[in-house]
């Protein structure tokens, strides 16, 4: 009951987003359900300063029901296509990786801005936007206003990515009878979780093709989440050895928990039990509803995110940290389409 007392306005607000979202996106696919709700949500946060007692169920909304639509992409998943995509995908992601977080380096020592910021958008551009950042920031001491500042410029190149990556990604001539290409490409370049299944749901809208692109962006993108862990244990030991150097070493602050994403966990349960279901002569259609119960969460995640932007004040306050971002994200983009084609893929 104390549940649905704290959270249930902010919930229903994110409701009311999303069903208009939803029809307007099966009336015009090419701008898709998930991009709708975003810019809704962004329009109505304009005027919505204060969201009172809304706030924590928009924010549980934003975080747990878009946990919750990736596990039940999971539904419909063979193990062994998702073992097939997460080796495809991952020479591809190396490198991306590496990228960002090298151009993150560069620029923050270029721009003479804060250590802090430019780790977290570096980390976040790479791996998987907020969830990163939010393992990343205590292992690397953050402080509140440079997670804010970082979450913000993720936030800003996810919606542009979400609106602009199928229209760019037909642009250049990916295929539009199979969801492989640019599931890929939205698994690699987008930097959140969140518009990763915007994009790839928009793809699959636009040309018809069921969930294709979803599963494979999804698969793409858990598969890169799982840099989390390597990476924040890295920091930590690099933060340690420079507080230890500097006298002021304390308690390691590294949690696996914290750093692990356990949705995967759940995901792959949902894939284990669809294999096992199919084996046994279950269809692969009964698990259709579920998928699309997973799109329309996803839309209303979407929503939630809109309400919870702040464009203006991110535009207004961070000129480097935006600059960072971008130069990451052109970065990423860029590698990402060339090893697609080196390897052949596209």
């Amino acid at each position: 009951m104390k549940f649905i007392k704290t959270n249930w306005i902010g919930i229903a607000v994110c409701l009311l987003v999303a069903v208009p979202s939803w029809f307007l996106g099966k009336l015009l696919p090419t701008v898709g359900g998930p991009v709708f709700s975003i810019v809704i949500g962004m329009l109505i946060a304009l005027v919505w300063k204060e969201k009172g007692r809304a706030d924590s169920g928009i924010k549980f909304t934003s975080k747990y029901i878009l946990q919750s639509a990736v596990v039940l992409l999971g539904f419909g998943l063979n193990l062994n296509v998702i073992a097939k995509t997460g080796v495809q995908s991952l020479p591809i992601i190396l490198c991306t990786i590496t990228t960002s977080l090298l151009l993150a380096f560069v620029m923050q020592k270029v721009l003479r801005t804060s250590g802090n910021t430019a780790t977290l958008v570096g980390v976040g551009s790479s791996i998987c936007g907020g969830s990163a950042i939010a393992a990343t920031a205590p292992v690397i001491k953050a402080n509140d206003d440079e997670v804010a500042q970082a979450i913000s410029v993720i936030f800003f190149y996810n919606v542009i990515a979400a609106i602009l990556f199928p229209i760019f990604g037909h642009a250049i001539g990916m295929s539009t009878t199979t969801g492989e290409a640019f599931g890929i490409f939205a698994g690699t370049a987008v930097n959140d979780t969140s518009s990763v299944t915007a994009a790839a749901s928009t793809w699959d809208s636009m040309w018809k093709l069921g969930t294709q692109t979803l599963d494979k962006a999804v698969t793409v993108k858990l598969t890169r989440t799982l840099a989390i862990i390597p990476i924040t244990l890295v920091l930590a030991l690099l933060t340690a050895r420079k507080e230890k150097l500097a006298g002021t070493a304390s308690e390691n602050t590294f949690s696996f928990k914290r750093a692990f994403p356990m949705f995967i966990l759940w995901f792959i349960l949902m894939s284990v039990i669809t294999t096992v279901a199919v084996r046994f002569g279950v269809p692969i259609a009964f698990f259709n509803p579920l998928k699309e119960l997973s799109k329309f969460f996803i839309i209303i995640a979407m929503g939630a995110i809109g309400l919870n932007s702040n464009i203006i004040k991110l535009i207004k306050t961070g000129e480097k940290p935006l600059l960072i971002g971008a130069i990451c994200w052109v970065g990423i983009t860029s590698v990402s389409l060339v090893m697609q084609r080196v390897m052949g893929l596209w």
